[in-house]
């Protein structure tokens, strides 16, 4: 006996292969971000957005690490593809087309040391409005 549902042309992607392929093109657009930030014909703003993006992404360090429950990942799922779209909207599509192009020829992803300095200065700094806000204040 045949199957009565009808057949699809192509398969459907599993969910996980869906996640892979999506995981693979953030990496390829986290490398365009990064080469529109360092391009002149980039606007100030949008240059602006993509280094910060950019640094935030390449980063070694996370600013929560992926160790916490459901915040580890928060930045990796929500804050970096949102800050890639941000910047995709802001920069001129031609540009952006030659960054994706470039982007696929870099092979080794680089690193932001800028980007782990800044989340270590914010880690700092958050460190130090705690211990203050929790140090004993005695009224004189």
């Amino acid at each position: 006996m045949s199957d009565p549902r009808p057949q699809e042309a192509e398969p459907r992607m599993s969910w996980i292969s869906t996640l892979r392929f999506w995981a693979k093109t953030l990496e390829g657009d986290v490398i365009t971000v990064w080469l529109a930030a360092r391009d002149p014909r980039t606007p100030w703003y949008a240059k602006l957005v993509a280094g910060g993006v950019a640094a935030y992404a390449l980063s070694p360090i996370d600013l929560i690490p992926d160790f916490v429950p459901v915040l580890g990942y928060l930045d990796d799922i929500i804050i970096v593809p949102l800050g890639i779209l941000l910047v995709l909207k802001l920069i001129p599509n031609d540009l952006i087309t030659e960054f994706r192009a470039e982007a696929t020829q870099i092979v080794e992803r680089p690193k932001s040391y800028a980007g782990a300095a800044a989340v270590v200065t914010l880690w700092i700094g958050a460190a130090l409005v705690i211990l203050w806000l929790f140090w004993p204040h005695h009224a004189e």
